[in-house]
């Protein structure tokens, strides 16, 4: 069986994890970025500016999975310019893969597209599955439909399946990242409940994601699926939770009013932090997926001693009372 992965938007902060686990399980992974900046050295490297056609489209041909990671980050203020950047990021880039594979003579087994939990409403009064969930409003729920409408619409071979990614806030100790907000926040004495800390929190450890990528392989599988773990604290008990596996006993809370302002601060949008994002994952649970972090307090404590890419696939030296014994990626 062929082990090609081909990753698009391989430098970002997932897909360095994506190209290192699936170089550490014995794949042949083409990693694909509009530069190398952030690549993690992991299998072979291709350009493209994620609109036209060049050499990358034949690291498709018979490959068993392409991955589209692609997209601007919305880590940023959402004026007139980011706005244009967000969508045409991921709409082209989607597409542009879509002709490609559509002009394959062996078309990829599997495509994998990235998309986000963010297409759901803000809910507080019950978790939003891929079969019941409501849709919200406003540009980023726009992004996400135009985003899907892209994916779902492309002209591929019916022997490629597809599968969008509705996923959560991924957790893994990297700078930058959200743990490494929130953590900062947390040690300078900060990490108290946001806004009227009753919004819901879907978070995903990272070892949780890479093996729900690798469990979508199965060729049985298409269609939409939310990436989370399957708890769901709202954020004043995430923010508390997070606060004792730093050892901190108190935070000072923030509120909405303080967010907006801070955010303009800080370049971003308060929507990231004040949507309550309850998105349920029903279909993994049903497809038998099972989570090996499903609990915040054992993740986020085992996550606190796994800084960095090159650590986070070592095993570490020692583990916190209640988590359970981790072992290197696919070990198990």
């Amino acid at each position: 069986m062929n082990s090609i992965i081909v990753i698009f938007g391989a430098n970002g902060f997932l897909g360095r994890y994506l190209s290192r686990y699936f170089a550490r399980q014995g794949k042949e992974v083409v990693c694909i970025a509009r530069n190398r900046a952030g690549w993690s050295g992991d299998g072979m490297f291709l350009e493209w500016n994620g609109r036209d056609p060049g050499p990358w489209t034949l690291a498709l041909e018979g490959a068993a999975c392409a991955i589209n990671l692609s997209g601007h980050t919305v880590n940023c203020r959402y004026h007139e310019e980011n706005r244009r950047r967000i969508i045409d990021s991921r709409v082209e880039s989607t597409r542009a893969i879509g002709d490609a594979i559509a002009a394959c003579k062996t078309p990829p087994a599997c495509w994998i597209n990235s998309s986000s939990a963010t297409w759901y409403r803000h809910a507080t009064d019950r978790p939003q599955n891929e079969w019941t969930g409501e849709p919200g409003d406003g540009f980023s729920v726009d992004v996400v439909r135009r985003w899907e409408e892209t994916f779902f619409s492309a002209a591929v071979p019916a022997v490629t399946r597809k599968v969008a990614l509705r996923t959560g806030i991924v957790l893994a100790n990297e700078p930058g990242s959200a743990f490494d907000v929130m953590h900062r926040l947390i040690m300078r004495g900060l990490g108290g409940p946001m806004g009227d800390g009753r919004q819901r929190m879907s978070w995903l450890h990272m070892d949780d994601f890479l093996r729900a990528i690798a469990f979508l392989e199965n060729p049985l599988l298409s269609g939409v699926f939310n990436l989370t773990a399957p708890t769901h604290p709202d954020n004043r008990a995430f923010m508390q939770t997070f606060r004792e596996a730093c050892g901190m006993p108190a935070g000072l809370p923030a509120t909405a009013a303080m967010i907006r302002l801070g955010a303009r601060f800080m370049k971003t949008e308060p929507e990231l932090v004040l949507k309550s994002r309850w998105v349920y994952p029903t279909r993994l649970q049903d497809e038998g997926f099972r989570w090996r972090w499903s609990e915040c307090p054992d993740a986020l404590a085992n996550l606190l001693t796994r800084p960095g890419l090159e650590r986070f696939f070592r095993p570490t030296a020692a583990r916190p009372a209640g988590a359970r014994a981790w072992l290197p990626t696919g070990t198990r």
